[in-house]
């Protein structure tokens, strides 16, 4: 009994040594607060050079970040839906831009009418630090047209069939999450812009890749889409093959106002970039960011020579090859005796008998992968975390 009576006193005594230790600390530290607080008043720091825990609290709930912390960056996303074929690319996005400490992005989804220029603009209106077109080469373009001339960056998420610029800059093809964190984080470059138009004062259209007139566009226009959608890029050369006997089309070309061909031809290609799929370089010497316009007349007489060609072109001729021509310029005009096929990146535009290019020099800032990026891509280093 009087054992048991003494450890329940003992505990007693342990729980108000307890009770009274915390009363002390607390009190103590309540003095010490007072006196930090009048001391910040006395030297003049006060409320307005020093927010307390409260204050950051309150700041927080209010706009969602410290008043000494900058907000978060924000990217919009303009979507072809009809290419995100997985339909998870929201969500892959969302988880890039969380891991990567970015806001949640506007996705904005394009319409059959509106391939993305209202998107864009959208973009723009709201503020983002970032427009990144998700989709084809159609897509990227219609993005660009409203992107150039700004301070906005553009990234670009490569889900078409072509995808020209994203070949030309070294994007990964295959991998949407890698695409993404290098729209967030990659260096920004600038680069050359086309403009294109099919009459004198005449509308301007901007591409980013090249633009032709004759067998190429007449390709692009009469390529099987359900073929494309199963086998990919390769469904031009069943198109091509189609094409490859026709009559040629009597054109001038003019470069930098100076009249620098009269023939007749099969096709004439401005590019302002000269990678292909399928790693064809059509045009060596094209360089996106060298305020040039590379421009390949192809003229051959008859289906045999069209080997000409292909050997030319794989040879990568830089100036004249079988059958073949490059000329090289600021500005070209091509006018036709008849009306023959267009297109502008890869999408066809109908027929004309006039086309005027130029090129505006680092008129667009994309989003292009560094040094490291590259390197982790090449070793397989950027997995998408578990959210």
């Amino acid at each position: 009994m009087g054992s048991s009576t003494g450890t329940l006193f003992l505990l007693a005594l342990a729980v108000v040594i307890l009770c009274l230790g915390l009363f002390i600390g607390y009190w103590l530290g309540s003095r010490s607060r007072t006196a930090n607080r009048r001391a910040a008043q006395q030297s003049g720091s006060g409320r307005d050079q020093q927010l307390n825990v409260e204050d950051l609290t309150s700041a927080d709930s209010q706009s969602g970040q410290s008043a000494d912390i900058p907000p978060k960056p924000r990217a919009a996303i303009i979507m072809n839906p009809i290419k995100d074929v997985t339909g998870d690319f929201a969500a892959v996005a969302s988880a890039v831009c969380r891991q990567e400490g970015w806001q949640p992005p506007l996705v904005i989804e394009t319409t059959e009418d509106d391939p993305g220029e209202a998107m864009a603009l959208e973009a723009l209106d709201a503020g983002v630090d970032l427009v990144v077109a998700a989709g084809g080469d159609g897509t990227v373009r219609a993005t660009a047209e409203v992107l150039a001339g700004t301070d906005t960056p553009m990234g670009i998420i490569p889900m078409g069939t072509g995808n020209l610029l994203a070949r030309n800059i070294g994007l990964p093809l295959d991998r949407q999450e890698w695409a993404m964190r290098i729209a967030l984080w990659g260096q920004d470059k600038p680069i050359d812009i086309g403009h294109a138009q099919t009459a004198p004062d005449g509308e301007d259209y901007a591409f980013l890749v090249m633009a032709g007139l004759g067998f190429d566009a007449a390709v692009m226009a009469d390529t099987d889409s359900e073929l494309k959608s199963k086998v990919g890029w390769l469904a031009y050369f069943e198109a091509g093959a189609r094409k490859l006997v026709g009559s040629p089309t009597r054109v001038t070309i003019t470069v930098d106002g100076v009249q620098a061909l009269r023939a007749k031809v099969r096709a004439v290609v401005g590019g302002n970039c000269g990678k292909l799929q399928g790693g064809i370089v059509l045009m060596p010497e094209a360089d996106i960011t060298d305020g040039i316009l590379d421009l390949l007349v192809v003229a051959p007489k008859n289906a045999f020579q069209w080997i000409g060609v292909a050997a030319s072109v794989f040879s990568r001729q830089k100036r004249k090859g079988l059958h073949t021509q490059i000329l090289r310029g600021e500005s070209v005009v091509i006018e036709c005796e008849e009306e023959i096929d267009m297109q502008l990146d890869g999408d066809p535009l109908g027929e004309t008998n006039y086309l005027a290019m130029q090129v505006e020099h680092h008129g667009l800032i994309v989003r292009t992968p560094t040094r490291e990026q590259t390197r982790l891509i090449r070793q397989e280093g950027w997995p998408l975390p578990v959210a």
